[in-house]
């Protein structure tokens, strides 16, 4: 039975995942006597469970030729198809929006972009519940198939490193092994770490003093890196305060390099962290610009009151550490002391910094978005050996195989997809352009979403934007580039491959 069900179409067991979730808030809307919303979601589920069980019933004798462009087809219906289905509760139980608003909530939740339409106030509770359950799904989601769809595919990021040793059997391996199989030894794998990691972080925050609702969502959206929150995010929690900060920030690490979690093919798992280009990048980049921010005005803010000041630059140099290391990581969780690190920067315009670092993002096969830290490092050594050959013409570069074919083949795959991303802001804000919204708040929204950071909107600017300004084809523009973000350009691009459409 158990066999049959894996040989479904990956988008319907998709599909009976998300129906079977339902019941988890109709549980929690039941237990707090919401019976409005356990009954919606008692309803939605049951009857969407019926729907998936028909439609694996009508396609479980079908098999696609090509199992590579099946999943590919699967993951671009799971972010454009699967929040239909998943709004409809949403938008059922609030009752007083309308059903775009409620696809837009849930394709920024699955995306883990965590663009919100509604304050948190507005929302029950249940819903907050579900909007996080839905990220940490997408999450988990994104984690599975970056290693089993998109690694023997060479994309998401494995491509700049797929002409090195041991990557090359991957075109072998996409012909030969089924693609479901992989996708369920993987989930096997994979699922214990992601699921036992949210419940320690959700442990913990509950001992630092956060509400269950609170503990369990930040926990799952740190882990997603979606960045939604009940109560508007890390900054406005009474309970844990730093400590939550302390402990949310020790979760994001997963989302700088794959090996903190996975061994993939370099054994050793955490003993090859220090090696790791991604993760040596991450950390540069999480202590140097707090360092600059922090140095910038200490001169001029030190005077006689040490001990006083001394605290201030304290908190305010913890309040950048833990916003770049979220914004890194495309989480979007601001510190409670974001503001006086900004205060004490002095710069006008400090969320600039943070819209940089969303566009650079996180580790490959991670939850976090953006253009991602291997493809930086590649560009970084391709233009470090470009300058030392410069100055000595004749010089040969070290450092392995491995490292060439990242200078060379891999630095050039990079720059391909930094220009497609590139081009992809650019047509994204022309759209946003045409529907009325100035030129900042477009580029403001539009690295928002194809670097699936929500939260970005309302610290980029000199003024928080709000996507609730943004009409419905601004919101479906924006819908569009989430997908767009999370799939990446190349994964868009080579489903328009004739070779994967070929018998």
């Amino acid at each position: 039975m158990f066999k049959r069900l894996l040989n479904l179409p990956f988008l319907v067991i998709l599909m009976g995942i998300g129906a079977g979730a339902m019941f988890v808030p109709a549980i929690y809307a039941y237990v707090g006597d919401d019976l409005h919303v356990a009954r919606v979601f008692l309803y939605g589920g049951t009857l969407f469970l019926i729907l998936t069980a028909m439609i694996g019933i009508a396609t479980s004798h079908g098999k696609s030729s090509n199992l590579a462009r099946s999943h590919l087809l699967a993951l671009l219906g799971a972010f454009t198809v699967l929040p239909v289905m998943l709004a409809i509760p949403f938008y059922e139980s609030l009752r007083t929006t309308t059903f775009l608003n409620a696809y837009f909530e849930m394709v920024s939740s699955l995306t883990t972009t965590g663009a919100t339409l509604f304050e948190p106030q507005r929302l029950p509770d249940a819903l907050h519940l579900w909007r996080a359950l839905v990220g940490w799904m997408g999450g988990f989601l994104v984690w599975v198939t970056a290693v089993a769809i998109l690694a023997p595919l060479n994309l998401g990021g494995f491509e700049v490193t797929a002409v090195n040793s041991g990557n090359s059997n991957f075109t072998q391996i996409t012909g030969t092994a089924n693609p479901s199989k992989r996708l369920t030894q993987y989930t096997a794998q994979l699922f214990p770490i992601y699921a036992g990691l949210t419940m320690i972080l959700w442990i913990a925050l509950l001992i630092s003093g956060d509400p269950p609702l609170v503990a369990v969502s930040h926990a799952m959206s740190t882990l997603a890196t979606s960045g939604i929150s009940p109560i508007g995010g890390v900054e406005n929690s009474a309970g844990s305060s730093i400590t939550g900060e302390v402990l949310i920030f020790a979760f994001m690490i997963f989302a700088i390099s794959r090996l903190t979690f996975f061994k993939d093919s370099q054994a050793g798992g955490w003993r090859q962290l220090p090696k790791d280009p991604e993760f040596r990048m991450g950390l540069f980049l999480v202590l140097m610009i707090p360092a600059i921010l922090f140095l910038r005005h200490w001169i001029a803010a030190y005077d006689a009151d040490g001990e006083t000041d001394l605290m201030a630059a304290a908190r305010a140099l913890w309040g950048s550490v833990f916003t770049v290391m979220s914004f890194l990581t495309t989480t979007g969780f601001q510190s409670a002391d974001w503001a006086d690190a900004r205060s004490w920067s002095g710069l006008q315009t400090p969320g600039l910094i943070l819209l940089g670092l969303a566009i650079i993002g996180g580790g490959v096969a991670t939850t976090a978005g953006g253009v991602k830290l291997m493809r930086i490092y590649a560009l970084y050594k391709h233009g470090s050996r470009e300058i030392d050959r410069l100055l000595h013409p004749s010089s040969v570069a070290g450092s392995g195989a491995q490292a060439r074919y990242i200078r060379r083949s891999g630095a050039q795959i990079s720059w391909v997809f930094f220009m497609l991303f590139c081009m992809s802001v650019a047509l994204v804000m022309l759209a946003l352009s045409l529907t009325g919204q100035p030129f900042e708040e477009a580029m403001v929204f539009t690295v928002s979403a194809l670097s699936t950071t929500g939260p970005l909107a309302s610290v980029a600017a000199e003024m928080p934007l709000f996507y609730t300004d943004l009409d419905a084809v601004a919101k479906l523009i924006l819908a569009a580039a989430m997908v767009l973000g999370r799939l990446e350009t190349l994964a868009i691009i080579a489903l328009l491959n004739p070779s994967l459409w070929r018998s």
